[in-house]
């Protein structure tokens, strides 16, 4: 209990430390000049007609929550940070066959800047062809009843626009804030998008059926079994012992259970309802041929069907396992540690080191991606049981919002602990 309080009252203290509270209040600004931009809505779109369409639609509401809430009310922001992120998936694709840019993956925070700027650049074509489709679908819908070319080029503009603006939030937040700017632009989305969420999810349940009453209950006990276990994956790693022979020290090298965090399920979101997307567009076509086969994959990708729920599973598993190649790479890992005289015990330094690292990080990371895998189909598979559709997607907002409150946590302690080494020390 002593032990407790003491590093209760070191927490209190880190907030009370004047770098880290500077850069608390300014992700805290970031968010709420977020939220206020949230609510610039698009010229041209009937907002009463689209929110009905959004109630009809689990596939546009699970793109809302990776706009960080700001589908639904069709604001400047409504693109969100898709086109960001389809763009940072095709630089890393590209870096895997272009040595100039693998090349300059390894030159550091200069090659870091320049391929950050290449991505940014590539998001303008995917934000105007993402707008493009967004109008195609509204106008499909009759949501957008008048429209000339003037009127598209704005609304696709403004889209544009306010996608730009959001990235702009992220890298603030990563220079000057706390924690991973994207995460913390989608986390603000699913906070914001809570109580409305809950209220929604009361107003509709009819608590006069025992049924309903207990399907509520179900709900709350799978999300605080979600919530530990997240916790548990989160916070789990696996230590690699490490010998330095010539210091006479071992070290241990640290693999986390899920090393690649939330991006895999943010990557596979992004290419999980393409399909979708693309077959209620096509399906509004004259040519009944093309209409046909694109209603009938819209049917197979549907958010809430089986094929869909595996589909994603394994594109989840894959981009774990492709976005921790880009991360985590065995042979820079076992270069290093030759260089620097460390060696795992009985594995032999260079190639041999790598191939076990290799070994090791495999093994780890396939729990991780199943674990992935399996928060992504959650929700699907929880409203399957309780019918409680308004809560859509709550495994993958409940894996955001504690993946960013835990790297939060971290962060303050790395406060409290530079800034009260002494009292640590004891």
């Amino acid at each position: 209990m002593n032990q407790l309080t003491k590093y209760l009252s070191l927490y209190f203290e880190g907030f009370k430390t004047t770098l880290f509270r500077k850069k608390l209040l300014f992700t805290i600004g970031i968010l709420v000049a977020f939220r206020f931009i949230a609510h610039i809505p698009v010229p041209g779109v009937n907002l009463t007609l689209l929110r009905q369409f959004f109630a009809q639609n689990q596939l546009l509401s699970l793109i809302d929550m990776f706009s960080g809430g700001t589908l639904a009310n069709f604001s400047i922001c409504a693109l969100g940070l898709s086109p960001y992120i389809s763009a940072s998936v095709m630089m890393q694709l590209l870096a895997l066959v272009v040595p100039q840019l693998e090349a300059l993956q390894k030159e550091g925070e200069y090659g870091r800047s320049k391929i950050n700027q290449y991505v940014r650049i590539a998001t303008i074509p995917f934000a105007i062809i993402n707008g493009l489709g967004m109008f195609a679908i509204l106008r499909s819908q009759n949501i957008i009843t008048q429209y000339n070319l003037l009127t598209i080029i704005a609304l696709v503009s403004s889209m544009l626009a306010g996608t730009m603006i959001m990235i702009f939030f992220g890298e603030l937040i990563n220079i000057y804030g706390v924690g991973n700017g994207i995460s913390m632009l989608i986390f603000a989305g699913i906070i914001s998008r809570l109580p409305i969420s809950m209220v929604q999810t009361l107003t509709v349940t009819d608590f006069s059926n025992p049924q309903n009453s207990l399907n509520i209950i179900i709900l709350i006990a799978m999300a605080l079994l979600l919530i530990g276990a997240i916790v548990f994956v989160e916070e789990a790693v696996l230590r690699i012992p490490i010998n330095y022979a010539k210091r006479g020290q071992t070290t241990y090298l640290p693999i986390k259970v899920n090393t690649a965090g939330v991006m895999p399920i943010i990557f596979a979101v992004s290419l999980a309802t393409v399909p979708s997307l693309m077959g209620q567009f096509l399906g509004k076509v004259p040519n009944q041929t093309i209409a046909n086969i694109a209603n009938n994959i819209a049917h197979i990708f549907r958010t809430d069907g089986y094929f869909y729920m595996f589909f994603y599973f394994l594109l989840v598993i894959g981009f774990t396992f492709f976005y921790t190649s880009v991360v985590f790479k065995p042979k820079d890992i076992a270069e290093e540690l030759r260089k620097s005289g460390g060696f795992i015990p009985g594995i032999r330094p260079g190639q041999s080191t790598e191939k076990r690292l290799q070994y090791l990080i495999n093994r780890v990371l396939l729990i991780g991606a199943v674990f992935l895998g399996t928060i992504a189909v959650t929700p699907s598979i929880v409203q399957k049981i309780t019918n409680i559709t308004t809560l859509t997607i709550g495994g993958t907002s409940v894996l955001i919002a504690v993946s960013v409150i835990l790297e939060l946590t971290r962060k303050m302690e790395n406060v409290v602990q530079t800034y009260n080494y002494d009292k640590l020390s004891y």
